[in-house]
């Protein structure tokens, strides 16, 4: 049987990295998407999976991703089973997560703080002939 799922979508909180008593760390997050089908006023709607994440991954997710953070994740399904307060028994369906591609760009204030904090400067842009080497190069040249 395959089981096998990629989604695209945003996180729709902070992720928290926890650590069971065995000291395996691993996050739980909910995924946002919008659905292909559209309603009957033209509209698409958004649907929600949890997702959880182990061990190296959960500490990548942890790092690198908050609340809108775009992300492709690819898992399997999974059925978890457990007592609601009132007794009564449930089940839900989640994304064990085997990998997670960030999407999207850096949100503005990060990119900000990474050009705040690197040493580099450089002085002088260079223009267009000292990087060809002051040649003229005819289209055709051009690998690409």
């Amino acid at each position: 049987m395959i089981n096998r799922v990629v989604i695209v979508g945003r996180l729709t909180r902070d992720p928290e990295l926890r650590t069971t008593p065995s000291g395996v760390s691993v996050i739980t997050f909910s995924l946002a998407f919008d659905n292909k089908t559209r309603n009957a006023d033209g509209t698409t709607g958004t649907s929600f999976i949890n997702c959880t994440a182990w061990r190296q991954q959960a500490e990548f997710i942890s790092k690198y991703c908050k609340k809108g953070t775009q992300v492709g994740v690819d898992g399997s399904l999974q059925e978890r089973r457990f007592q609601r307060r009132d007794g009564t028994n449930a089940s839900t369906m989640e994304i064990q997560v085997d990998s997670v591609t960030l999407l999207g760009s850096k949100p503005a204030s990060q990119a900000q703080e990474n050009a705040a904090n690197n040493s580099y400067v450089q002085d002088v842009e260079p223009n267009d002939d000292d990087l060809l080497g002051g040649e003229d190069f005819a289209d055709d040249d051009i690998p690409f």
